[in-house]
Parts: C-alpha cells; structure tokens; sequence
C-alpha cells in the first residue's frame, strides 16, 4: 500500500487480495510523515487480529505490520473480510476485500525410477593434446640436457663430459620407461 503518493495522505491500495493465514501490510511512504490506521471488520477480525490499530509511518521509508491469523480456524471455506486503511485522521479511507483461503496442498513426493540405482557414467577427461601428456616435460628437459653435453664435448673434449651427457642420457630414458612404460600400456 501506498502513501502520500499523490499528495498529502493520500492512498493507493489494492481493491482486493488473497492469502493463505497470517501476511503483512506493507506501509510504503512516498512524503510526509503520518499515521495509518489499521482495522479488521467483524469477518476478518473472527480469525485474525493486529498488535496495534494505528501506525506511525516515517518520511520516504516503508513499515511492514503483521496481521496474525488462527490458521486453527481455516477450514475448507473460504473467510471474507475487508481491511480498513485509513489516513490524516480519517480524511482518506480505503477497504481492501481480503479472501482468506486455505493454502492448497502441493504434491511434494518424488518419482523414483530405475535410473537411481546406475551408478553415474564417468565424466570423460578432454584431451589435452600433446602438452597435457607428462612425458613431453620430461623428453624436452633431456633433450636439453644432452644438447648442453653434446656442446660441453664439443668445446672440452672431456672424458668426464662424456661419462656426465651418458648419465643424463640413461636417466632420461629410465624417466621415459616409467611414464610411458608397461604400466601405461605401451
């Protein structure tokens, strides 16, 4: 609901609404600050009830009042009430109809079919091409050592050079063997 709206207490209401036990009001102030009172007629006043009739509302912010409602007294038919809405002491008034109903039952149950009983398929792992394979690092790395040997005999002509690029060469092809040997299927 709206106040002060279109000027000084003025008020703009739904002419009707629907619910299903206790709601709220909401009191949304458009200007001034004001009173709003609040009143259930003999039907709606059967059921449900206000802590406080009358509703200070405050400059350009928005006040929510509970109306409670005995859900105890719903019953399959529906209760009819009207809510007054009144404002500047009464200079504006509004009735709201107000359709108390129960609320329908939703069917919450769950189908369970054969299907919960598979096991979920594995999710495929993408294929990550040639870098996404561990041995690449590995034979980059070792191609890189041997060539640093291959250079280091080159220009040194040493034995101790050449014991160093065999070793690098025998530790390569170990790391190979495992990464691609007869545990991964090849």
């Amino acid at each position: 609901m709206h106040v002060n709206r279109d000027g000084l207490h003025t008020l703009s209401v739904p002419p009707s609404v629907e619910v299903h036990g206790p709601f709220d009001v909401r009191l949304v102030n458009h200007g001034e600050p004001l009173h709003v009172h609040l009143h259930l007629d003999d039907g709606l006043a059967r059921v449900g009830s206000l802590d406080a009739t009358n509703h200070y509302v405050e400059e350009d912010t928005t006040r929510v009042v509970r109306v409670d409602v005995d859900e105890s007294a719903l019953g399959p038919e529906q209760i009819r009430g009207k809510l007054k809405v009144a404002s500047g002491y009464g200079a504006e008034t509004r009735w709201i109809d107000v359709d108390l109903v129960e609320e329908p039952e939703v069917d919450r149950s769950v189908t369970v079919d054969e299907s919960l009983s598979k096991p979920a398929p594995e999710p495929e792992e993408p294929d990550q091409g040639l870098l996404g394979r561990p041995a690449v690092p590995v034979v980059a790395l070792g191609v890189v050592g041997l060539v640093v040997a291959l250079v280091a005999i080159v220009f040194l002509s040493d034995v101790l050079v050449l014991a160093g690029a065999l070793v690098v060469l025998v530790g390569v092809l170990v790391a190979l063997y495992f990464l691609a040997g007869p545990e991964a299927g090849v």
